[in-house]
């Protein structure tokens, strides 16, 4: 009895909604329903971005240290095809036997270089120096 009542309630329900048919009704409640898709806004990455940009793209994705040796570790790298080629142009490929992953060492390695080069150059500049001077007569001073 309750089985009938609800379909007669939901027919009379339908029926406001002007489905006449007590037939097309039921089918109404129970066939597959259709689920919206939700249209998923993909997010593009920063290389997709970059790449259709036809800009250089390049990232540090992580970065390893031995525990046991702190002065050894690993990076892991991602870049896209432009930024192999802005780096050949720029000299960067020794040979054409090099790898993609040879190439970015490469320019790696040598922006690494230039970081430790500028630093102790800052360094040395902001080094306090001792200047010693002494009076030799005649209003003269010996600096050294």
């Amino acid at each position: 009895m309750v089985y009938v009542i609800v379909i007669d309630y939901k027919f009379r329900c339908l029926k406001t909604l002007g489905v006449h048919n007590m037939l097309e009704a039921l089918k109404g409640l129970f066939k597959k329903k259709k689920i919206a898709a939700v249209a998923k806004e993909q997010t593009k990455s920063a290389k997709q971005i970059a790449t259709e940009k036809g800009e250089p793209y390049f990232e540090i994705l992580s970065m390893d240290i031995d525990p046991n040796d702190i002065n050894a570790g690993a990076f892991e790298f991602d870049w896209n095809d432009k930024m192999i080629a802005d780096l050949i142009r720029h000299g960067y490929q020794m040979d054409q036997r090099d790898t993609d992953a040879d190439i970015i060492d490469r320019w790696f390695t040598a922006v690494c270089r230039n970081v430790v080069l500028e630093t102790a150059e800052q360094y040395e500049a902001m080094s306090t120096r001792v200047v010693k001077s002494r009076d030799i007569g005649d209003g003269r001073t010996e600096v050294s």
